[in-house]
């Protein structure tokens, strides 16, 4: 058995929060300075964590090493299953003629840009999110957006920053089950809370994705729509989540901003329309050329000039006409959306109580990981030992569902969806490298007892520990990339930390969820889909630097918000 150190090096618990915080430092100067590839930046982190488990936090080698296993193959599964099968479906309706009409759909709604990142990065990946998460969202509102004629880059961050809001609530409001799973705390309570701190940023991001798509222009022109889909959306993600359903409050929030949108256009359109013509890619796009997995830029366009690459890669197999905007016969709207309608359908029927009851019971197996006996610095046992396999409820198993009555009703043969899907796998080669890296990092330091450490450390600031809960949150996700991961590797920390301090338990544990969605953008598994979804592999780097000052913006609003919670000025919001 290996008990967990709170302070092993010198017996000091700053210099042992110091050296915890070390592969997480690595991590970001390597991406964000260095530009380092995501996947030899995370095999570098998760080395430097291994060696100080072993040297520093005294771990025994072969639980180190098991503790690695752990992670890689939580990585695979059910991360990467997600990832994959959602990749594929999409894959699946390019390889047919009803991915044209898709896009000839999107681009009937409307013709401007920056209405459409709000429809589907914002709304229709909200929704999503709600019934998937871990990643499904961004890869498939990219692909969309790519469908409907934005470039590469512009897509993988329209969609990662629109993954935010709806985080918190997101998988059927998992990340708030498993808060309330770790700490005790009521779940409505949470809910409620979370409930009065995300809304604030759900109205701030449909004005920051115009913003990305089109500038100071998108601001001016668009505004009005922006402003409707951030006030309809947080507005319903309150009322559903104080007074109805937890589980359904993503689901309704996303469905009611897609009304108000629609409904708005029929009497407002901006003054001027951004088209496909007036869509430029961000600067620095052009070096992401020479770093691009072959697939996915045709060889002749990577002899051509940067520019004319990416516009030619742009025009390859996977991207048709998308000059064509007259819109397709309701049959064919009805068959180009199909693959989607099937993903909720099934999602919605695995959420029915007696059947997602029935796949509890034989669609999960429980077991203790082998090679790991691992308590806290308490004594009590540390959760992560024991590993729940969740395998025909998985969401990677109902989205390969989701294929297979795909590939039916678009008749595709099974020799042809077999090879579509091994061609997917050698595009995610090393998106598999580098999210089973992260997740055995993220498992490493907790086994290990680094993160009890570096937590331990940050509850020792009193009461100013409310300015510092939103940034644990912050960490958990960008390291985990999953706000349910977050909740349950910090949750019971917030909550210890508040009844240390006499701050409110149920608005630390929120805080640590609601921060938490904003480190989401930056997460590696993410930044991996993102990048994979748009065919520019490698460019993790790049949308890390692009990205992570939208993330801190938004974190410093939010802990803002946070902090006058735990006053007297806003503190009748807490419940």
């Amino acid at each position: 058995m290996f008990q967990q150190i709170l302070d092993p090096i010198l017996g000091s618990l700053v210099l042992s929060a110091i050296c915890a915080a070390l592969p997480l430092i690595l991590l970001f100067v390597l991406l964000g300075v260095f530009r380092v590839k995501a996947h030899k930046a995370a095999l570098a982190s998760l080395l430097l964590s291994v060696v100080l488990a072993v040297v520093g936090w005294q771990m025994p080698v072969g639980q180190a090493l098991s503790a690695t296993a752990a992670g890689i193959f939580y990585g695979l599964f059910p991360i990467l299953w997600i990832l994959v099968n959602a990749l594929w479906i999409y894959k699946l309706t390019v390889a047919t003629p009803w991915f044209e009409v898709l896009g000839r759909t999107i681009r009937s709604i409307s013709n401007d840009l920056r209405i459409l990142a709000i429809l589907i990065a914002f709304c229709f990946g909200a929704l999503l999110e709600s019934l998937a998460g871990f990643g499904a969202p961004v890869a498939i509102s990219a692909a969309m957006l790519m469908a409907a004629g934005m470039k590469p880059l512009k897509s993988a961050m329209v969609s990662l920053l629109a993954n935010t809001a709806p985080v918190a609530f997101g998988a059927m409001a998992a990340p708030i089950i498993a808060l309330n799973g770790v700490t005790g705390l009521p779940i409505q309570d949470l809910a409620s809370m979370a409930g009065r701190q995300t809304p604030f940023i759900a109205v701030i991001v449909p004005l920051i994705l115009v913003f990305i798509v089109d500038g100071k222009r998108g601001i001016k022109q668009t505004w009005p729509v922006a402003v409707v889909a951030g006030l309809v959306f947080g507005l319903a993600q309150f009322v559903t989540a104080n007074y109805f359903a937890v589980e359904l409050t993503d689901v309704v929030a996303a469905v009611a901003t897609v009304a108000a949108v629609l409904i708005m256009l029929r009497f407002w359109q901006p003054s001027e329309s951004m088209g496909l013509n007036d869509d430029v890619e961000l600067s620095g796009a052009e070096n992401l050329v020479s770093t691009t997995v072959g697939a996915a830029v045709p060889e002749s366009a990577m002899r051509s000039t940067p520019t004319t690459a990416l516009k030619s890669a742009r025009r390859s197999a996977d991207s048709p006409d998308l000059t064509d905007n007259t819109r397709p016969e309701p049959r064919q709207v009805w068959k180009a959306v199909a693959p989607y309608l099937i993903i909720m359908g099934i999602f919605s029927i695995a959420q029915i109580p007696a059947v997602k009851a029935w796949l509890g019971v034989v669609g999960s197996v429980t077991f203790p990981w082998p090679g790991l006996d691992v308590v806290d610095a308490a004594g009590n046992p540390v959760p992560a030992t024991t590993f729940k396999l969740d395998h025909i409820k998985a969401t990677g198993t109902l989205l390969l569902f989701s294929g297979l009555i795909t590939m039916a009703l678009y008749k595709v043969s099974f020799r042809q969806g077999l090879k579509i899907y091994g061609d997917t796998l050698v595009q995610l080669r090393w998106t598999i490298v580098t999210v089973t890296a992260v997740l055995a990092l993220s498992f490493v330091m907790n086994l290990s007892g680094q993160t009890a450490s570096l937590g331990a450390w940050l509850a020792t600031a009193g009461v100013f520990f409310a300015v510092i809960s939103p940034l644990i949150g912050w960490i958990g996700v960008a390291l985990t990339g999953s706000d349910t991961s977050s909740n349950a590797l910090f949750g019971q920390l917030q909550v210890t930390a508040a009844n240390a301090t006499g701050l409110s338990p149920v608005l630390m544990a929120a805080a640590n969820s609601s921060a938490g969605v904003l480190g989401k953008m930056l997460s590696l598994q993410n930044l991996a889909v993102a990048a994979a979804a748009v065919g520019l592999v490698g460019a993790e780097s790049l949308l890390f630097r692009k990205l992570v000052g939208w993330s801190l913006g938004l974190l410093v609003l939010i802990t803002i918000l946070i902090v006058l919670q735990s006053t007297p000025v806003l503190g009748w919001m807490v419940p």
